[in-house]
């Protein structure tokens, strides 16, 4: 008999919308949906990855990936998450202090956190990300472009001319975005020139915040920014595996959830 109603084959395609309109699912989380047992669930997750249309991850699943190459746009990026990137803003913002200088990376969660600072006075952003620098202009806030080669795919500034100019400055805070959170092996982006600006990011910030909603955990892409231990703090949402959460505090990582 099929479970709660449904053919094994119209709930494995119940799954992939849900998995369409998050970005991810969770075996805990479907099988309460399903009112089915989690064995049930991790077999339709299995037959899905071996039909190549979701990529098996330890809990759930993702969408399927072109390899670790997958760079999306930011118009592509900002579909996605948008009720959890406003409230990792939100509190990202109460960090900030007034007089405090600001690093902020491309992405779409950083463009959120830019949006929420501009109320702010006495209050220095850099920024590699034309878009952020756009989103300031016209405010109190004093920005600081870096300067570099623009990408067409995350409007921000890259290459050798970045590098320098963010190495003749100092943060306070480095709100950093990523495409993969990897518990073990650290921060992950698709892009080798972007991955090198963010380690000098990195390097000139007092404290390095990462800011990411859950569906980035478990995940890693083509180029390694950073190990965990040079990490202060994550603020991300509550749907972050429990595994990866109990990771993160193990190594001293204070962890906030929105």
């Amino acid at each position: 008999m099929p479970s709660n109603g449904l053919l094994n084959e119209e709930r494995r395609r119940e799954i992939l919308e849900i998995l369409h309109q998050d970005g991810r699912v969770l075996v805990n989380d479907l099988a309460r949906r399903f009112r089915i047992s989690q064995i049930t669930i991790r077999k339709d997750l299995e037959v899905l990855n071996g039909q190549g249309v979701i990529e098996r991850t330890h809990g759930g699943a993702l969408p399927v990936q072109s390899g670790a190459l997958l760079d999306p746009t930011l118009r592509e990026k900002e579909q996605l998450h948008r009720k959890q990137k406003t409230q990792i803003a939100h509190v990202a913002v109460r960090l900030v202090e007034e007089g405090q200088s600001v690093l902020l990376d491309s992405g779409t969660t950083t463009t959120a956190i830019a949006r929420a600072l501009k109320n702010m006075a006495r209050l220095t952003v850099i920024t590699n990300a034309v878009n952020i620098a756009a989103e300031l202009a016209g405010t109190d806030v004093e920005v600081i472009l870096t300067g570099g080669t623009l990408r067409k795919n995350s409007f921000s500034l890259v290459g050798p001319l970045a590098e320098r100019t963010l190495r003749q400055l100092s943060a306070d805070i480095l709100f950093l975005g990523v495409d993969g959170f990897d518990t073990s092996a650290g921060l992950f982006t698709p892009n080798l020139l972007e991955s090198e600006v963010n380690r000098a990011m990195v390097a000139i910030a007092r404290r390095t915040i990462a800011v990411c909603d859950s569906s980035k955990f478990g995940r890693r892409s083509l180029c390694n920014i950073t190990p965990v231990s040079s990490v202060h703090e994550v603020i991300t949402d509550k749907q972050i595996p429990k595994s990866d959460l109990r990771a993160l505090k193990e190594a001293g990582v204070k962890v906030t959830l929105v």
